[in-house]
């Protein structure tokens, strides 16, 4: 059908009401499927389809009809209204003989206007039946058996035709035009079968199948959820309207709750008397299992940096950082004055970002951001700084979603010029785009130009600057056609890799595949060298061992070595090689920076002659941790963003060209391994987010983290005080001033002024009264400042004239005066607030006062009604202190994007006497006082202060701790400080800290800064020596036992005994005369030391181990006792066990170790477990003995005063013995290998690397371990947490989070399996147990999980899922406590997916659905960016859910506090 949208299917007929309801249907099987029904004339093929269809309609019960021009004939029309049903139908011309009605010709020569209509009524065999015509843009003609022009009636009294509203494109406005009731009757009933078309539409059995009859069986499969849907409908009207998509998962979990009664067969012939059993399908014996639906909540995103992109994305000079973490884009800004970065958005993107690269269009001023997701889109976002949003410029289409290994997406490269830009796949396909701009100057993206290659490989890709030649881009390509077709693998052995460019022609538009030159050395990535008139153009090539220059044309190629440390630990027969690079370009100069896996950075200058090159030189310039990207600003910094651990921002003090360091070049006759340099270190001037793992990084560099809910604190100053203060203020000279003037200091019977400038000092010319205390102080006026005491109020003018008002006079003198109307209150005033004055205006508008009767009253301060009330608000508790702010609101500062939002809202904070903080929004019109919220603060009376952050008010809480509640990126936070307790605040503004708070702390003046605004974790660092693998907490004493385990790693008795003999070598091979200087070499040689956690440790080799074990204090950091293993055993496992027969308070520490462990195979020569005795105070280790295993020992668990130990892939229970641990049993049932254990109770739950979890029993009697159910799906676990005794959620290294639970009719009691045995050889479903566990909930995080707990976040909070990433995110899964909440939250999201799709076109559902559908769980992180839209975006969705804006806010902040931060 070459005029639908769909051209290739089946074609059905159907026959459907104006609902959609599907009443009844035929297949088209062909042109020769013509059957008539009996007593039926044959009225051509398409007519008889609507009389085989009309057999199911009862006669004369005066039912309608309506159908298109396919259908419609005089003959339907007559034999339809023979049968008592009426007809209405659009017509084609050559269906009405000698028809009478105008033609198309006609109607344009007479230039026709809209609205024009014709109608004659004809007879045929005895029915009349109206022919209308009627001329709108186009012509259309009916025919029907009951209605015309006008209405069919029996005295029709309409005398005017009916009208139509059209829109007129000549006179851009709406006419009324002329219009036949036939036609709106056709409009009104017509589109039954597209409605029921389009619901199908929308969701639909997506399953792929080459067979014909399985396609039509999905579709009737369809059409019948969609006619109960609507039957559902029908039936409940009054009912709230349910989703379509609700409906079908609604039905499905139905369906799922019956299966068929299988027969009780007994042997012989049936009785007459034995009932026959039934097919009908009949429910389950026990209940439905019972379900759990969660909500994921993000409470830190990813800190692992994958990609870096630099430019000036703002448009202004201030260059900024594009940063990818995985499946969020972030933009950062340095301050080039405090060496801080600044994070300005962060966007989650819910897809995986695979390539990220940045581009200007020639001439422009401004760059955009290009993204490679596995969304098959390519994407170029450009930063909007007056809304703070990445905006979505182009958004192209190439291929399926997905990181698939032929789909574009994994390597980008743009044209220097920002010409063009190709995006490529690991395998075959290239993709190329010509970027351009369209007459008002916007970003204009071509079609595809492919530049595909079958059976080539990619390892990397850039863009070559030839000026403005047309562009050339670079690959590095591998060809495996050969070696694909050879059996013996000798090709594959010969392979070498090319450097291919590819020229895109911007005449012809297309690519050419231009040149291709096989490389000596396999290479790992490219760096373009600066062209036109910058520089010589070319590629630089990063290889194993060696840098080389290539270029088109005459340029012959420049290799040079890379250097390596002198007598280096490492490996000898290990190569060198560049992991990461970045290049800074001036008018004048430009030069590269090199790092290598060492983590050593090399600055590379090419020294040419007429363009070309003719040397490449190497300089040392610095040693910094390994990084995935580096960004060399023009500001002087260094961006690092490191592989593991913190990322950082170095400035850099000179560029090494003026130094001794020793330099190496291409014209030097070296050969690889021979260059050696010597390390230095430069000062780091600050970093960037760290990592927040609880044992985080790798190698030397990594670290134990104590996480902390809380905002870190800056100390500016501490200064101690005469005495105790009791009140701290801060006012500015004049209002329009930037920096605030003085503080203010009050004591008990005194006030300090204190002058604030590059020094704070005491001032005595303040104007302010120094021999009383001050109750409080503010400006006053433009500037002015007034000083409030016991005796009476201070007014301080600009000139330092005073006036003064002493409490009791009738006077007022100078130029206070006062409001002569007084308002009695029901209560003693404890608090009062009053809100900042308005731009443009003279005076705040209400007075918030907390009275003693517990309530809290809003009092106008309008000239027309001073001192009259608005509204109150009841208390629990009498009220402590009042703040009014506005918040979500900012001045629009470009340089403070971060903080911009869209609307701003008048907030009344009510801080409580029993430590409780309610906030309320006030009306800033009727001083309403709704939407009120409440958060427990501690155990103190909540006294709050007024601030100012990101350029907008903020609100300091002060109770046993102090918290901060603020606005920042669109959404509203209220986080405890990480500092102790604090008495009194205000806020603080200089030139060395513009947004600050003044505080005291018993007798000290502190100056505090907080610069990670939204942030949740604090965090306290201790490093360790090797990679942490697990750890355990002591229950005692509460010390970590923490086992690090490192591959390719040297333990430190073995670095000793390489230096001494590579020491000796340095002897050996110096002559006689040489002798004295070869012993001072291996003298400093031996005593040189360079710290690991700088320099990085020296790699060993594969299958080379190094492991420790330690006690450690985690709130000093200090370690108590530290166990070194030899070489070559590799810690795995540990676990603390109580063993039946010991005393009471003893535990011991079980360690899993591998001697000589293979990764691939797995495989050890010996295996042991080591026993140790823990003393009381869980400080000291007595190693008790020794026990061999054949395997490697993966997983360790207690289990009721045993130990249960997974060998290779053998369960085994030990208990203690003397010598040695005991083997009691064994099951030798798992497939592959035990990577976790964990009890409750009596049962265990093992996992299998590959194959999911499976629930074991230890029946004490036989003295077996019995697998008694498993999984239905195989899942490759990384971590298990226990949630009860018969659910436990489980984590894959694919980024998917299950919950299995056990049905209820499982069961592995002892008096269901009298033998033992029957579990062994019973294996029914998938080849399993004979028993399942059902999936009740499935969750996509995008990230691989590496830590899953049961725990309670805040204290009186319910208990939620933690899990933390191998990227740095720390979410919760938290259950839902009422089918209200999960319903409301289900509607929010599908909302979200529909109004607010993801940055990078990736579709949230597919995202989150990328291994296993998701189930049962709903994504906070979707739901929340609800904050961030449009107001009119927030009001459609409210309206839609049935809320208000605000009350959607308070749903999502609501289970966000209830749970965690």
């Amino acid at each position: 059908m070459p005029k639908k949208p769909h051209k290739w299917g089946f074609k059905f007929f159907s026959l459907c009401d104006s609902t959609g309801f599907s009443y009844a249907f035929e297949i088209y099987s062909g042109a020769g499927d013509n059957t008539i029904p009996e007593r039926a004339p044959d009225l051509g093929a398409s007519s008889n389809v609507v009389v085989r269809l009309s057999k199911h309609i009862p006669d004369f019960v005066n039912h309608i009809i309506y159908f298109d021009n396919f259908y419609t004939s005089l003959g339907l029309l007559a034999y339809l209204r023979s049968r008592g049903i009426y007809a209405l139908g659009t017509v084609r011309v050559n269906r009405v003989p000698n028809c009478k009605l105008s033609s198309d010709q006609t109607l344009t020569a007479k230039k026709t206007k809209r609205g024009y209509s014709e109608e004659y009524v004809g007879n045929v065999y005895g029915i009349d039946i109206f022919s209308v015509l009627w001329h709108d843009t186009k012509t259309v003609r009916l025919l029907s058996t009951y209605v015309g022009s006008k209405r069919f009636l029996s005295k029709n009294t309409d005398t005017q035709p009916s009208k139509a509203i059209r829109w007129d494109k000549k006179e851009k406005k709406h006419h009324e035009v002329d219009c036949p009731y036939i036609i709106k009757e056709y409009n009104r009933h017509m589109g039954g079968v597209d409605l029921m078309d389009g619901l199908l539409g929308r969701y639909h059995i997506r399953m792929k199948t080459r067979k014909w009859s399985n396609r039509i069986f999905y579709h009737l499969v369809d059409v019948a959820m969609v006619t109960a849907y609507i039957l559902y409908h029908r039936i409940h009207p009054k009912e709230r309207k349910v989703e379509l998509p609700l409906f079908r998962t609604e039905v499905a979990e139905s369906l799922c709750m019956y299966e068929i009664v299988p027969e009780n067969r007994s042997v012989g012939r049936p009785s007459s008397s034995s009932p026959r059993s039934s097919p009908i399908p009949a429910k389950r014996a026990y209940l439905p299992t019972d379900k759990m639906f969660l909500y994921n909540l993000t409470l830190q995103r990813a800190t692992a940096i994958t990609h870096a992109v630099h430019g000036n994305f703002s448009g202004t000079k201030t260059q900024e950082i594009a940063i990818s973490r995985g499946k969020s884009l972030e933009l950062l800004r340095p301050d080039s004055n405090t060496g801080k970065v600044h994070t300005l958005l962060t966007v989650e993107i819910f897809g995986i970002i695979r390539s990220l690269m940045s581009f200007r269009l020639t001439g422009g001023t401004k760059d955009y951001v290009v993204v490679g997701s596995d969304s098959g889109r390519i994407v170029i976002l450009e930063y909007i700084p007056a809304k703070n949003i990445f905006e979505k410029v182009h958004q192209e289409t190439f291929g399926k979603s997905g990181t698939r290994r032929i789909v574009p997406g994994q390597y980008l490269a743009t044209d220097p010029r920002g010409r063009a830009v190709m995006i490529g796949a690991i395998e075959k396909q290239k993709l190329a785009y010509i970027l351009n701009r369209d007459a008002q100057a916007r970003l204009t993206i071509s079609s595809p130009l492919e530049a595909h290659k079958s059976n080539t490989l990619v390892y990397h890709m850039v863009g070559v600057d030839v000026g403005f030649d047309n562009p050339i881009f670079a690959c590095l390509e591998i060809d495996y056609e050969e070696a694909d077709s050879d059996p013996t693998g000798e090709a594959a052995q010969k392979t070498q890799q090319t450097l291919t460019f590819y020229e895109l022609d911007l005449g012809l538009n297309h690519v050419v595949r231009k040149y291709s030159e096989p490389l000596e050395e396999h290479a790992n990535f490219l760096v373009t060298v600066p062209g036109g008139d910058d520089g010589p153009s070319g590629v630089l090539i990063c290889s194993e061992n060696y840098l080389t220059y290539k270029n088109l044309g005459d340029q012959h190629d420049i290799r040079c070595p890379i250097p390596r440390r002198r007598n280096d630990l490492d490996d000898p027969e290990r190569g060198m090689i560049f992991v990461c690079s970045a290049t800074h370009k001036t008018k004048s100069m430009f030069f590269f920076l090199a790092q290598t896996e060492q983590g050593d950075i090399f600055k590379i200058t090419l020294e040419t002659d007429e363009d070309m090159v003719t040397e490449i030189k190497l300089k040392y310039f610095d040693t910094v941790p390994v990084a995935t990207a580096m960004c060399v600003l023009k500001t002087g910094f260094l961006f690092v963003a490191s592989e593991f651990g913190n990322h950082y921002l170095y400035q850099i003090a000179h560029l090494g060209d003026d130094d001794d360091e020793l330099e190496f070049s291409s014209a030097m006759p070296l050969e690889e391994g021979d260059t050696f340099f010597c390390t230095k270190t430069s000062e780091k001037l600050g970093e960037d987010t760290p990592q927040l793992y609880m044992l985080c990084g790798r190698g030397p560099r990594s670290s134990l983290r104590v996480l902390r809910h809380g905002l870190e604190v800056s100390e500016m100053a501490v200064s101690e005080l005469p005495g105790n203060p009791n009140a701290v203020w801060t006012v500015k000279r004049r209002s329009d001033d930037e920096y605030d003037a003085y503080i203010i200091v009050s004591f008990l019977n005194a006030t300090l002024v204190l002058s604030i400038g590059e020094t704070v000092e005491e001032v005595t010319d303040s104007g302010f009264l120094g021999t009383t205390p001050t109750l409080s102080c503010s400006a006053l006026s433009d500037d002015a400042l007034v000083q409030v005491y016991p005796d009476g109020i201070r007014h301080i003018c600009a000139d330092k004239r005073v006036n003064e008002w002493k409490a009791g006079k009738k006077s007022i003198t100078g130029q206070l005066h006062e409001y002569k109307e007084r308002k009695r209150m029901n209560s003693d005033v404890v608090c009062m607030a009053l809100a900042s004055v308005p731009p443009g205006e003279q005076r705040s508008w209400f007075l918030a006062v907390g009275l003693a009767d517990s309530t809290v009253r809003i009092i106008s301060l309008d000239p027309s009604d001073c001192l009259a009330p608005r509204s109150m608000q009841p208390l629990p508790v009498c009220a402590e202190s009042l703040c009014i702010v506005e918040m979500g609101c900012t001045d629009r500062d470009p340089d403070n994007a971060a903080a911009a939002s869209t609307t701003s809202t008048l907030y009344l904070n009510i801080g409580l006497q029993n430590g409780a903080l309610l906030r309320t929004v006030l009306d800033p019109v009727t001083g309403d006082l709704t939407d009120t919220r409440t958060r427990y603060l501690g155990s103190r009376p909540v006294k709050l202060f007024r601030i100012r952050m990101q350029q907008s008010e903020a609100v300091l809480a002060m109770s046993s701790r102090s918290w901060l509640s603020y606005y920042y990126q669109s959404r509203f936070y209220l986080t405890p400080l990480s500092y102790e307790s604090l008495e009194y605040a205000s806020g603080f503004s200089s030139e060395q800290c513009p947004e600050g708070i003044v505080a005291i702390s018993t007798n000290t003046l502190r100056i505090l800064a907080l610069e990670k605004l939204g942030a949740v974790f604090n965090q306290v660092s201790f490093p360790l020596e090797y990679t942490p693998r697990k750890f355990i907490i002591h229950p005692e004493s509460n010390n970590l036992i923490i086992l690090e385990t490192e591959h390719n790693a040297y333990t430190e008795d073995t670095k000793k005994q390489r230096r001494l003999q590579m020491a000796e070598e340095m002897k050996e091979a110096a002559g006689e005369e040489e002798q004295e200087l070869a012993k001072e070499m291996a003298e400093a040689f031996l005593n040189e030391d360079l710290p690991e956690n700088i320099f990085s440790a020296p790699k060993a080799g594969h299958n080379m181990w190094a492991s420790t074990l330690k006690i450690t204090d985690p709130v000093q950091g200090s370690t108590y006792k530290l166990i070194r293993l030899e070489q070559n055993e590799a810690a795995m496992s540990l676990a603390l066990v109580k063993f039946h027969g010991q005393p009471e308070h003893q535990w011991f520490l079980i360690i899993g170790v591998a001697k000589d462990f293979q990764l691939n195979p797995r495989q050890c020569t010996i295996g042991f477990l080591d026993t140790y005795k823990v003393d009381v105070m869980g400080r000291e280790l007595e190693l008790v003995h020794r026990t061999l295993v054949d395997e490697v020992p993966m997983a360790l668990c207690s289990y009721n005063g045993r130990l249960l130990a997974g060998v290779g892939k053998m369960l085994r229970l030990y208990d203690l013995g003397k010598k040695k641990l005991l083997r009691k049993c064994e099951n030798k049932h798992i497939p592959n290998a035990i990577v976790n254990i964990q009890a409750m109770g009596k049962r265990i739950f093992v996992s299998d690397v590959q194959e999911s979890v499976f629930m074991v029993r230890y029946k004490r009697a036989e003295n077996q371990l019995i697998i008694f159910a498993d999984d239905t799906h195989p899942r490759w676990i990384t971590c298990t947490s226990v949630l009860d005794y018969d659910t436990v959620a489980t984590a894959d290294k694919f980024g998917n989070i299950g919950i299995l639970r056990l049905p209820p009719n499982v069961s592995d009691d002892v008096e269901e399996d009298p033998t033992g045995h029957k579990a062994l050889w019973d294996r029914g479903l998938l080849n399993g147990a004979s028993q399942k566990a059902d999936t009740i909930a499935t969750f996509h995080v995008g990230e691989t999980v590496t830590w899953l707990q049961k725990a309670t976040l805040i204290p009186g909070g319910s208990e939620s899922l933690i899990y933390t990433t191998l990227s740095g995110t720390v979410g919760v899964l938290v259950p839902f406590t009422s089918h209200e909440d999960h319903d409301f939250f289900q509607h929010l999201e599908m909302h979200m997916r529909s109004e607010n799709p993801p940055l990078c076109g990736r579709d949230h559902l597919s995202f989150r659905c990328y291994y296993f559908p998701v189930k049962n769980v709903i994504d906070g992180d979707m739901c929340e960016q609800y904050n961030s839209l449009e107001p009119l975006k927030q009001k459609s969705i409210a309206t839609d859910l049935d809320r208000t804006p605000a009350e959607v806010s308070k749903k999502l902040e609501d289970i966000r506090t209830r749970y965690a931060f």
